[in-house]
């Protein structure tokens, strides 16, 4: 193993050491439980969001809970701050993945699927698919997305999950309960999964034309090799 690849090794050692240290020691609940406090000041509360935009990627909190913090303190203005605040969050992930999880065949596989769907539909249909926040930025490095792509895709995939909770937010009971993951009921879910559906649904319609026509051709071809008619 040369030196590179161990440098690479002992850096992403450390990154998950931190992660998994962060977790344990802070969650969410630590400062949803001082939200009364933060918001009694408005410059307080943007200085604190803008800081936990900053950490939360080493923390590996839900992108949630900066947009249910600003609901709590701003109310339905906070909404454009958290979703600038939820895109920027998933840059360092991404640019991470983008650094050292180029190559390979998960990366081929990721290239062609962008390549095929397009780079701001592909971003937009995976953040619309109610999974990790990270997980999708990983994904998109790995894929090789360009950052204003990513940014732009990332900015209109999470206005539904950002809406939540902002409206979340501005309930004292979401805030007294530390529910950040609650903030997306199940019909939120399953309409932003529906609206996935339809963005993919063009480009697996052709990936399923392409094999099936594909094989027809093969068939013949193989047909009139052997002299039938």
């Amino acid at each position: 193993m040369d030196r590179s690849r161990l440098r690479v090794r002992v850096v992403a050692g450390a990154a998950l050491a931190v992660v998994i240290v962060g977790a344990l020691l802070v969650s969410p609940d630590a400062v949803l439980s001082r939200a009364s406090w933060l918001v009694s000041d408005p410059m307080r509360l943007v200085a604190t969001s803008v800081a936990l935009a900053a950490v939360r990627p080493l923390l590996a909190w839900p992108t949630t809970l900066l947009a249910v913090l600003l609901g709590y303190g701003l109310g339905p203005a906070g909404f454009p701050l958290a979703l600038a605040l939820v895109a920027l969050t998933s840059v360092p992930p991404f640019l991470l993945a983008r650094r050292f999880g180029r190559g390979g065949g998960l990366a081929d596989a990721g290239e062609a699927f962008v390549d095929r769907t397009g780079g701001i539909r592909s971003v937009v249909a995976s953040r619309l698919v109610p999974a990790p926040s990270d997980v999708v930025s990983v994904a998109a490095g790995i894929a090789g997305v360009r950052l204003s792509t990513f940014l732009v895709g990332t900015a209109i995939g999470e206005v539904p999950w950002v809406v939540a909770g902002v409206l979340a937010g501005s309930s004292a009971e979401t805030l007294a309960a530390g529910d950040v993951a609650g903030a997306a009921d199940l019909r939120l879910v399953a309409a932003a999964g529906i609206a996935a559906a339809l963005l993919l649904g063009p480009t697996a319609y052709e990936w399923y034309r392409d094999r099936t026509g594909g094989s027809s051709v093969d068939v013949d071809t193989g047909d009139a090799a052997d002299g039938d008619p």
